[in-house]
């Protein structure tokens, strides 16, 4: 990838968790970038799941770890200004700097703060993305859910954002994703089942990985599971082969 006088800043995703779902177009920048970014959470020494993924493929001299606390948000604009600024200093000098997120860098990623801070420190910079496989797909390739068919609509939103936003989804849209929901399964799970759509909604967290839990949302019971977890409650479907290939008239297309 060319890079301007004043560098490039890719945002690489690296899927879930899962080392096999790195792909070749990720694996070709981690390669011609000069420095390579990886999260961590908590302290310094700890090796991210991003990092997990991408270290067989990566010089270790290349690599460098920004923290980034979850626990404390009153932390965070500081976070996004001490990561930015170490990003920074790599791009102002003409060189480029991959940070890599898991799942996609377009979706509800910490690289789009990275990429609006650096933009502010170095204006001239080049911003680029590599399309990352999100928990979403990978959830629905092990649960062998069908996200959607014929003309159904999908709705993903984080459950941060309220349990109206979720019942709004869940009355408006045929299959709705969740994201970041763990510690509020238990609730989440009593309004699927006031909204009837709990039986088939499936659970997700630690895809692809170490400690991995692919469940029926209808039978985790009251139990949490952490921030990064994914749900998936599929459109109703009749079984008719095609069936939701209809027009607006209900008239098959």
């Amino acid at each position: 990838m060319a890079t301007t006088a004043h560098g490039t800043l890719i945002g690489i995703g690296v899927g879930p968790g899962d080392p096999d779902h790195l792909t070749l177009k990720a694996l070709k920048a981690l390669a011609a970038a000069d420095r390579v970014f990886v999260p961590v959470t908590e302290a310094a020494g700890e090796v991210g799941r991003a990092e997990r993924v991408v270290a067989p493929h990566v010089d270790p001299a290349k690599v460098e770890r920004l923290g980034f606390s979850m626990r404390d948000a009153s932390l965070r604009q500081e976070n996004w200004d001490r990561a930015g600024a170490a990003i920074a200093a790599i791009v102002r000098a003409g060189g480029t700097a991959a940070f890599c997120t898991l799942g996609d860098p377009n979706v509800y990623s910490t690289f789009t703060y990275m990429a609006h801070t650096v933009r502010g420190l170095v204006p001239e910079v080049a911003v680029e993305t590599v399309p990352g496989i999100t928990a979403m797909q990978d959830l629905a390739s092990r649960s062998d859910v069908i996200l959607t068919e014929g003309n159904e609509s999908l709705t993903l939103l984080p459950l941060t954002a309220g349990e109206e936003a979720l019942r709004t989804a869940l009355r408006t849209a045929d299959t709705v994703v969740a994201y970041k929901g763990g510690r509020r399964m238990p609730r989440v799970r009593e309004i699927l089942a006031e909204e009837g759509r709990l039986e088939d909604a499936v659970y997700g967290e630690l895809l692809g990985v170490e400690g991995q839990d692919v469940s029926s949302a209808e039978d985790r019971g009251d139990r949490r599971g952490p921030y990064l977890s994914t749900v998936i409650v599929p459109a109703r479907r009749d079984g008719e082969r095609g069936g939701k290939l209809r027009d607006e008239r209900g008239q098959p297309l």
